[in-house]
């Protein structure tokens, strides 16, 4: 036999919706509250985009979350239909700003294979340095970010500092800090500046240093651990099926990685490491982060002992029109697989480009990560599942 048992007055316990929650009690001592929905978000768009979810609350266990997506849709796809194949990069480096020279890089290697151009070796060594200095931008964000999520202050104080000095490195070559339109189709907008590849390998040594430190302040610290060790674990099989990719789907022990299964540009003259984690924890996530960082440094060394001198871009005629077909091209973004489907129909302008971001399958685990969590793990998931929601929306 069940009795309800009321608080007098109101007949509700102070915390749920109105004055209070309904609270029964079931046989003998057993206290069971009402089921409860809450919104978490839309976040406010100076953060790192507009993200809601939905979830469902047995007392403080998540037992239902649902990401809520398009808040922030910008029909990319559809504007690249109107715009040339030129124009498309100016487009593409936006929706996911942290991973702007990659985002790019990918459309460019689409319209080279289409029209089956040969990029000039030392623009693909370049792209290489690129491309890698952009990932540790990336990651520093994401470093950050979410020792600030969790209260630390101090780490994404170090990771800034640190970003204004790649920034800065990757302005005096491209003119950008954030959106970068340095690629090119056929190689890139101009060569380096003076004093870049110095700069870069000083660079290198800097940020290793201060890799360090990250680890210092985090790693070892007993509040981080307590808040990210055995919280948010993804089992390989279910990262694979979500389609989950980047340093998230690394840290439950799988090392794809489409610069080694697929490598492009000149990512086959050099070795390429791929840390991965062992228990797919929110914990193993950010050590996987830490590690991308100095294996980046490790492959921008690399880039720095063999790129060759000659001209970094082919001379193209002054409407650029891919031939009649379609082609899929898979690179390895900051954070995740990056996907481009390009059809075309032998115009100045794609018929179709259709965009496979990494975040888009990230945020769809969260259903999965977040189920029988606490409600106060919640930021520690979603922090350590790394997404940029314009990447999401596109």
């Amino acid at each position: 036999m069940t009795d309800t048992l009321l608080r007098p007055g109101s007949g509700m316990l102070p915390g749920g919706p109105g004055e209070g929650m309904l609270v029964e009690v079931r046989g003998e001592g057993e206290l069971r509250t009402q089921d409860m929905n809450l919104n978490i978000g839309p976040q406010h768009p100076a953060t790192h985009g507009v993200l809601r979810v939905v979830i469902d609350l047995d007392g403080e266990k998540i037992v239902r979350a649902t990401p809520v997506i398009g808040y922030m849709h910008r029909g990319f796809e559809k504007l690249a239909e109107a715009r040339d194949y030129r124009q498309i990069i100016a487009l593409v480096n936006r929706h996911d700003w942290l991973s702007a020279f990659c985002n790019e890089l990918g459309v460019a290697l689409a319209v080279e294979r289409m029209m089956e151009l040969e990029v000039p070796d030392r623009a693909e060594w370049i792209r290489v340095l690129m491309a890698e200095w952009n990932r540790v931008l990336n990651h520093l964000m994401f470093v950050g970010s979410f020792g600030l999520e969790l209260g630390a202050i101090t780490p994404v104080f170090f990771a800034f500092r640190e970003r204004e000095d790649i920034q800065g490195l990757m302005e005096s070559a491209t003119g950008g800090r954030l959106h970068f339109t340095y690629t090119r189709v056929g190689g890139l907008k101009e060569d380096l500046p003076r004093g870049f590849l110095a700069a870069s390998a000083k660079m290198t040594r800097n940020v290793r240093v201060r890799n360090s430190e990250y680890r210092d302040l985090l790693e070892g610290n007993e509040i981080f651990k307590a808040r990210t060790r055995k919280v948010g674990i993804l089992p390989p099989d279910v990262a694979l099926d979500y389609g989950v990719s980047g340093p998230t789907l690394h840290a439950t022990g799988i090392a794809e990685d489409a610069r080694v299964t697929e490598p492009y540009c000149r990512y086959d003259k050099v070795n390429v490491h791929v840390p991965v984690g062992a228990t797919g924890d929110s914990y193993d996530r950010f050590q996987i982060l830490l590690a991308r960082i100095d294996a980046s440094l490790d492959i921008i060394d690399q880039v720095l002992d063999n790129i060759p001198p000659g001209p970094v871009n082919v001379k193209l005629p002054k409407i650029v029109k891919a031939p009649e077909g379609e082609i899929y091209v898979r690179t390895e973004n900051p954070l995740g697989q990056g996907g481009y489907y390009l059809v075309s129909d032998g115009k100045k302008n794609p018929w179709r480009l259709k965009m496979r971001t990494p975040s888009f399958n990230n945020i769809s685990a969260m259903s999965y990560l977040l189920k029988d969590q606490l409600l106060s793990d919640m930021i520690a998931i979603l922090g350590s599942v790394f997404f940029v929601v314009g990447d999401v929306d596109r």
